[in-house]
């Protein structure tokens, strides 16, 4: 363990928000105690960006904060402030990045693609020193160690979840997306004791998704939750939703970890719901369950979470496995149907 894992001086630490992210990092601040830093960015008329640092960092450890939904725009700037910090005598630099991006593409699916995960955890890679996330998208990769050269923490929000609907929903019965998510929803529904089913999810595209409900009558008059880790084009929440009335139940309440809502996809699902909750590792309407008080815990020890709190799309698969191209294969994002039960 680093001396900066060690040190108790709050002093010690100083964090330093990117554009978007304000108030995750006063938030977290406050948890832990430690100092909340500036930085200054602006773009110059050719579109090149300008960082500077406006606080002291010299014999600290520097902690970046910056989700990584939609990461093109400021990936730069990210890169930018760790080199920064590091030139002003950081004793090392972390990247607090709530939502990870760049997970789906884990392997060549047509010949001449390029493998974005690894390519971009490269990049990280060559510009931190560490790596704290919450439950990023892991596929084909048994874990982030797998694919980041870097010591990096996968935090885990599964406890948040079920306190959330614990506090908040009456009569709960708890709804996973897919039968991949079975394990994960089964444990969120055991700490409080609340039934749970699963959907199967039939997905022809990344966009044309449809959703077999199983029979649920025996639990009508309950309050179904439709519980997921990513909510990005929301097709299967959506269909979900619409499906679930038809079978004399109360529109839902989502709860996602992070609520991405590409495109028009809140707008055409919140209709649908009663109420729609997002842990706020990407800034949205919906945010209604912090995170701060878990990655600053994180940002001092690390803890190995309960294998069953860990949502997996898929088995991981062995890592040679992962570099193969091939024509018989679909993105994570775009299984074809018949893989949709497969553990």
């Amino acid at each position: 363990m680093t001396e900066a894992h060690n040190n108790p001086c709050p002093t010690a630490r100083v964090l330093l928000p990117l554009p978007g992210n304000e108030a995750f990092g006063r938030h977290l601040a406050e948890d832990g105690r430690w100092e909340l830093g500036a930085i200054e960015t602006r773009q110059f008329p050719d579109g090149e960006s300008y960082v500077r640092i406006r606080s002291d960092v010299a014999g600290k450890a520097v902690d970046l904060v910056c989700t990584l939904a939609r990461p093109d725009d400021g990936f730069l700037r990210l890169i930018f402030a760790a080199d920064a910090a590091r030139a002003f005598g950081a004793r090392e630099v972390t990247l607090v990045a709530p939502y990870l991006a760049y997970m789906r593409q884990d392997r060549r699916f047509q010949p001449g693609e390029a493998v974005t995960s690894k390519s971009f955890a490269r990049l990280v890679s060559s510009s931190f020193d560490r790596l704290v996330t919450v439950d990023p998208h892991l596929h084909r990769y048994p874990a982030l160690t797998a694919l980041y050269t870097i010591p990096a923490d996968t935090l885990h929000a599964a406890p948040l979840l079920t306190d959330w609907i614990a506090a908040e929903v009456n009569d709960p019965l708890l709804v996973g997306p897919d039968e991949e998510s079975e394990q994960w929803v089964s444990a969120i529904a055991a700490r409080i004791g609340a039934p749970h089913a699963v959907l199967r999810k039939i997905r022809r595209g990344d966009r044309n998704v449809d959703v077999e409900l199983p029979d649920l009558s025996k639990w009508r008059g309950r309050q179904p939750v439709l519980v997921d880790d990513i909510a990005s084009s929301g097709r299967t929440l959506i269909e979900a939703a619409r499906k679930l009335p038809l079978q004399g139940f109360a529109r839902p309440v989502v709860v996602v970890v992070h609520g991405i809502f590409a495109d028009d996809s809140f707008q055409r699902l919140a209709p649908l719901c009663s109420r729609i909750v997002s842990a706020d590792s990407v800034p949205h309407q919906s945010n209604a369950i912090g995170l701060a008080q878990l990655v600053a815990r994180a940002l001092g020890s690390s803890a190995t979470p309960s294998a069953d709190l860990i949502r997996r799309r898929r088995p991981p698969e062995p890592l040679d496995e992962v570099e193969r191209a091939g024509f018989d294969s679909f993105p994570a994002s775009d299984p074809p149907s018949w893989t949709s039960g497969v553990r």
